[in-house]
């Protein structure tokens, strides 16, 4: 398995691609769009099917980020001081 750090450099924003969103690896491809495959009952050979240009790592990444997040929220979505 990858380093944490590693996965999460798979993470990027770029200004004017997919309005400023978080996308992965540079590409037109949201954590959000993998995560709710996901969600949905997808396998993660089905979201690589979906979208070929990713790899195994990405969907790594993105659960990863997804827990990341998790930790700094509350149930209502409010961001949660750091401790």
């Amino acid at each position: 398995m990858t380093a944490p750090r590693k996965l999460l450099e798979r993470i990027v924003t770029e200004p004017g691609k997919m309005g400023g969103k978080p996308i992965i690896r540079g590409r037109r491809i949201t954590p959000a769009m993998v995560l709710a495959m996901l969600a949905n009952g997808a396998t993660h050979d089905e979201v690589l099917a979906a979208y070929p240009a990713l790899e195994e790592a990405d969907i790594e990444a993105c659960l990863l980020y997804a827990m990341r997040l998790a930790e700094r929220t509350d149930a209502d979505g409010a961001t949660v001081a750091a401790e």
